[in-house]
């Protein structure tokens, strides 16, 4: 049971820091799907609804990149979506060493846990005094 809060902790911990990078991603995703929403002549919800579909490899069926730009463009947006689920794979995997070496080396963890929450609390921080700049 100590083996599942821990990784639920270090998982939770290490997304909160890359969350600037994982949402940069996923804007990036849903900006390339109102390009290709333009160029197909669709509307920007199926624009964006296809490019998250694109990116997360399902791709459904149900809407089609007709025009060579729209498919060059959903291979970047293939690639972004591979990227975005390379880092959660890597949160996963780190996250669970973390938690596998919980019982041998606890002083040791709690000293990682600890360097997690710090750099969410600098992040936080740099959001901060980003955002009270004028």
């Amino acid at each position: 049971m100590q083996f599942t809060f821990t990784f639920i902790e270090v998982f939770y911990y290490v997304v909160i820091i890359a969350l600037p990078l994982l949402g940069s991603l996923s804007l990036v995703v849903a900006l390339l799907g109102l390009v290709v929403a333009r160029i197909e002549s669709w509307t920007p919800f199926v624009g964006v609804y296809w490019a998250f579909i694109t990116a997360t490899t399902v791709g459904y069926g149900d809407v089609r990149a007709q025009h060579k730009r729209s498919r060059v463009i959903s291979v970047l947006i293939a690639f972004t979506g591979i990227v975005f689920t390379g880092i959660f794979v890597a949160i996963a995997v780190e996250a669970a060493s973390v938690a596998y070496s919980v019982d041998e080396n606890l002083p040791e963890i709690r000293e990682k846990l600890e360097k997690y929450k710090s750099l969410r609390e600098e992040s936080r921080a740099q959001a901060r005094q980003a955002a009270e700049l004028p």
